[in-house]
C-alpha cells in the first residue's frame, strides 16, 4: 500500500538550516531506497513562496503565502510503498524531521 509521509517543521528554521540538515535527510532517503520502499519525494521551498487559491461564490481568490497561520508548515514529502500502516509509521518515526516537527502519515487513495 502506498503512503505519503508529509513533513511539517518550523519553516523559518527549516529553510535556514537546510544545508546542515540535508545529509541526514539524504541518508534517510537512501535507506528507504535500499529497503525498496521509496517511490518519490521532494523538499519544498519556504512557505513565503506559496500562493493559496480558493474559489468562493464562483469568485477566485489568490492569496500570497500559506493560508493557514501555523508555526509548522509543510516542508516536504515522501511517498513509500509498504505492506501496512504499522510499517509506514515505523518509517515515519525514522525520518529526521520527526524529531524537529511532525510527520503525518496518510494512505494514498488512487483515482
Amino acid at each position: 500500500m502506498k503512503y505519503m509521509l508529509l513533513i511539517y517543521e518550523n519553516d523559518d528554521e527549516r529553510v535556514a538550516m537546510m544545508d546542515e540538515r540535508m545529509p541526514h535527510c539524504a541518508a534517510y532517503v537512501e535507506t528507504m531506497k535500499k529497503a525498496g520502499i521509496y517511490l518519490t519525494g521532494d523538499r519544498l521551498r519556504g512557505a513565503t513562496t506559496a500562493t493559496t487559491v480558493r474559489v468562493a461564490g464562483g469568485k477566485t481568490q489568490v492569496i500570497d503565502g500559506p493560508y493557514a497561520e501555523a508555526k509548522e508548515q509543510l516542508g516536504g514529502y515522501h511517498i513509500i510503498d509498504v505492506p501496512d500502516l504499522d510499517t509506514a509509521l515505523a518509517w515515519a518515526a525514522r525520518c529526521p524531521s520527526a524529531a524537529r516537527g511532525s510527520v503525518e502519515v496518510r494512505p494514498i487513495w488512487p483515482l
